[in-house]
C-alpha cells in the first residue's frame, strides 16, 4: 500500500478529528514533505481535505468519494472482503469476472465510480454515472447448482433492499426479480452471471453485480428511463455511499452463508409489490395481461391468466398494467 492510500485509511478512520502531520508521518514511515505531497495527490482526485494550523490535517464531513478505506469503516474488522475501487470501467461485472478467471478469491469485491457500459438483465443497459451511484461487483464460488442461480439474485435484492432502508430510512420494495423501488421508481437492479460446469451443472464462479442510484445525476436522468427511475437521496450527505455499499455487501454475505436455509424467501415476498395486481408479461415477444398471485418456495412468480390458468415463471419481463 503507497504513502497515499495509507495516508487516506488513516484519514478515513479518524474523519471526526483531525491529524498532525507528524504524527501520519511517523505512522506511515515517511517524511511530513512526503505526507504534505500525498495529501495534495488526495486534493487532485477530487478529495477535499482540510488542513488547519497546529492540528493538522482531516476529511472534510462532506466527503463521498468511494475507496476501500471508506468503505471498510463501516465494516467490521473480520470482514471477508477484498475491495478494489476504479475510477472508471466498462462494467464492474466484466471487471470482476476477469478477475475471476484469473483465479481471485470468493469475496473480491470490485466497485467504479463511474460505469461506461453497465449492464442489467436481459440485454439491457444500467446507466452509470460518476459519482451518484453505487456500482458493484462481487466474486463468488458458490456450491450450487446452476438452475437455482435465482437464489444469489433474490438475496442480493433482499440485502440491497434493506440496506437502503438502514442508510436512508426509506421503504424499499422489490419489483420481481431483480428490481428496487423506493417511492415508486427504480433505484436499484441486481445482475447475476457466472461459469457452470457443463459435467456437474454447478457454478466454477459467479459474478453478482448491485447497482443503486444514490443521488439524481446532475444532468438528470436520460430521457429513455426519466419517468422511471430515481435515487434513493434527495440531498448530498458525507460518506452515504461508502455505508451503503458496506450495508449491501455485509447484509448479502449474511445471507449467502446460510442461502441453501432460504430464510429470506419471506421477506422477499413481503417486499415484491407486484403480487396480488394486474400485471403485463413479455414471453416470446408477445406481451399477456395477468395477475401476479404468489411466489412459489424457489421464487417462480405464478401468474393467473384471464380463464383462471396459472403460469409459474421462472424469469422474464413483468410490469405493472396500466389501468
Amino acid at each position: 500500500m503507497g504513502t497515499k492510500e495509507q495516508l487516506l485509511r488513516m484519514l478515513e478512520d479518524n474523519r471526526d478529528r483531525h491529524v498532525s502531520g507528524a504524527r501520519l508521518a511517523e505512522a506511515i514511515g515517511v517524511s511530513r514533505n512526503a505526507v504534505w505531497k500525498a495529501v495534495e495527490a488526495l486534493r487532485a482526485e477530487g478529495y477535499r481535505v482540510e488542513a488547519a494550523t497546529n492540528r493538522g490535517y482531516r476529511l472534510a464531513q462532506e466527503n463521498d468519494l468511494l475507496s476501500p478505506a471508506s468503505i471498510e469503516r463501516f465494516l467490521p474488522a473480520d470482514h471477508p472482503f477484498g475491495i478494489a475501487v476504479r475510477k472508471r470501467l466498462d462494467s464492474t461485472n466484466a471487471e470482476a469476472r476477469r478477475r475471476a478467471l484469473e483465479g481471485a478469491r470468493e469475496g473480491t469485491v470490485v466497485l467504479a465510480e463511474e460505469q461506461t457500459a453497465g449492464r442489467g438483465r436481459l440485454g439491457k443497459t444500467f446507466y452509470s454515472p460518476a459519482g451518484s451511484g453505487v456500482y458493484l461487483s462481487m466474486v463468488l464460488r458458490p456450491s450450487l447448482q446452476a438452475d437455482r442461480a435465482q437464489y444469489l439474485t433474490c438475496a442480493a435484492a433482499v440485502a440491497c433492499a434493506q440496506a437502503i432502508e438502514a442508510a436512508t430510512g426509506k421503504e424499499a420494495l422489490i419489483k420481481w426479480v431483480n428490481d428496487i423501488y423506493c417511492n415508486g421508481r427504480k433505484v436499484a437492479g441486481i445482475l447475476t452471471e457466472g461459469v457452470v460446469d457443463m459435467e456437474s451443472g454447478r457454478f466454477e464462479h459467479a459474478v453478482l453485480g448491485m447497482g443503486v442510484n444514490v443521488r439524481k445525476p446532475a444532468a438528470g436522468f436520460p430521457r429513455d428511463i426519466a419517468d422511471v427511475a430515481g435515487a434513493v437521496s434527495d440531498e448530498a450527505v458525507g460518506a452515504l455511499r461508502s455505508r451503503l455499499a458496506a450495508e449491501m455487501l455485509m447484509r448479502f454475505w449474511r445471507l449467502y452463508e446460510n442461502l441453501p436455509d432460504l430464510a429470506f424467501h419471506e421477506e422477499y415476498r413481503r417486499r415484491c409489490f407486484l403480487l396480488g395486481q394486474s400485471v403485463v408479461v413479455t414471453r416470446n415477444g408477445s406481451r399477456v395481461r395477468v395477475r401476479a398471485v404468489d411466489l412459489t418456495d424457489d421464487f417462480k412468480l405464478v401468474v393467473e391468466l384471464p380463464d383462471k390458468t396459472r403460469w409459474e415463471l421462472p424469469y422474464g419481463e413483468v410490469s405493472a398494467a396500466r389501468v
